[in-house]
This record gives C-alpha cells, structure tokens and sequence, in this order.
C-alpha cells in the first residue's frame, strides 16, 4: 500500500464571504438601503444605534435638541451586509457614495472575513446561505 492510499482526499470548494458593517448617519439610511438594493444586493439587516466618536465633538453644540442627537450622543443606523467576496468593494463603493457627504460625522465602515455562513431553515451554507 502506498503511502498516498491511506489518506482521504477532499475536495474543498473555497468560498470566501465578507462582513461590511457601517456606522451611518441616520438621515443617510433610506438612501444607502435604496442604493443597494439597487446594486442587486439580496438582504441585510439594519439596527438602530446611538454613537459618538471624535468628530461628534465639534458638532454637539449645534445639535442639541434636534432629532439627530440624544443624551451625549448622535443618532446612527448599523448595517450588516454579508456578501461573496466578489461583490464586497461594490457594496463599499455603494455606501460610501450613498452616505457620503464629505464631512466628518459621515460614519465609518468595517470589513471582516466570514467563515462560513448556515440558513437556520434550509440548512444551506456557504454562499447559498446568504
């Protein structure tokens, strides 16, 4: 028996998902939701956040008691995309332009690498999941 015999060979389809969470300014959401689906991306989830960070601090005077500010800090929406690789600069691209206004307090926006992914329902991984 050759050595090669005692090993079982699997076949790995690499598939490789990013994570993209953004940090946007809450009156920029409907636009960024908008853009994205309109770049065909299929789901993502949007929570509701409260935020501050160091350009926040040059803007607190002029907000207090609008819609946009509450209790030391602003209001912000957290988006979760998982995409394929394949597609995660134009969904980086969507957001930036969507969200963008060129000043600072626009938001911020993470890329991660996502192991694996599982649709609870279908049982479906991988790309086949999202």
């Amino acid at each position: 028996m050759k050595l090669y015999d005692k090993f079982i060979i699997y076949q790995t389809v690499v598939c490789l998902l990013k994570k993209i969470e953004a940090v946007i300014a809450h009156q920029k959401i409907d636009a960024v939701v908008e853009a994205l689906k309109r770049i065909g991306v299929g789901g993502f989830t949007i929570l509701d956040a409260k935020g501050w960070g160091k350009a926040d601090r040059s803007q607190m005077t002029g907000q207090r008691g609008t819609s946009s500010y509450i209790a030391g800090f602003n209001i912000k929406n957290y988006a979760i995309i998982i995409v394929d690789d394949s597609i995660a600069d134009k969904v980086i691209t969507t957001i930036v332009g969507a969200a963008g206004t060129d000043s600072p307090g626009d938001g911020k926006i993470f890329i991660s690498t996502v192991e694996d992914a599982i649709d609870i329902g279908s049982k479906q991984k991988g790309i086949h999941a999202i």
